[in-house]
């Protein structure tokens, strides 16, 4: 799969992914682009073509660069309360044991994280008081198991669109793992301001849930 997709680009293109070594290097990349959250889920392919993603199909580009590099493509799904925010997508990778995550996001503390942490959880966890809806609640909820992009290889999902869509359906349909009770979720105080402005920082508001055309 990997050849084919690399093949797939211009030479520019082909170096660039080539030059991608490491999990930060790839999460460099993806902050170069803009994020665009508009319905359209690009396949790998059309997110190096035409530099911007979102959460979702940055997540499997970071995924597939991942896997080039000898990690497993992983992704989780990161879930919030249901109608209050988007869903965030994390490609996973693991060194000595410890769990990292690379993401594209159009909040500033929702990417990248060191592979330091001991489970999922524990990883999942550092993303709970930075996730915030416009109108400053925390609204993190829960999470997916990982998922292993490689099985589904013969669907050419890293260039062809069609087959990216199909992947994703069924990425999305996982039963997620509750991170807080409802008591606790009753109980959480919204962002005051001065946190609020810190994590909108570099934040094109436009594009996030509430404020997006269709939402």
């Amino acid at each position: 799969m990997l050849p084919e997709f690399q093949s797939r680009l211009p030479r520019a293109l082909r170096e660039r992914f080539a030059s991608l070594g490491s999990p930060f290097v790839i999460q460099q990349y993806l902050d170069e682009m803009p994020y665009i959250a508009e319905e359209r889920d690009r396949s790998p392919l059309n997110v190096m073509l035409d530099h911007q993603s979102h959460c979702l199909d940055g997540g499997f580009f970071a995924a597939l660069a991942l896997w080039r590099i000898g990690f497993r493509p992983l992704l989780i799904d990161l879930v919030p309360d249901p109608g209050a925010d988007d869903d965030h997508v994390l490609a996973l990778y693991q060194i000595e044991g410890r769990w990292g995550a690379v993401a594209k996001s159009n909040y500033v503390n929702l990417g990248f994280r060191e592979p330091v942490y001991k489970n999922l959880r524990e990883l999942v966890m550092t993303y709970f008081e930075h996730y915030c809806s416009i109108h400053q609640q925390k609204t993190l909820r829960g999470y997916t198991r990982p998922f292993d992009a490689s099985r589904y290889a013969d669907w050419n999902w890293a260039w062809d669109e069609a087959g990216a869509n199909r992947l994703y359906r069924v990425f999305y349909r996982r039963k997620p793992v509750p991170l807080i009770t409802p008591s606790m979720a009753v109980r959480l105080h919204p962002l005051t301001e001065r946190v609020y402005a810190a994590e909108t920082l570099y934040t094109d508001l436009s594009w996030s849930f509430g404020n997006r055309e269709g939402h």
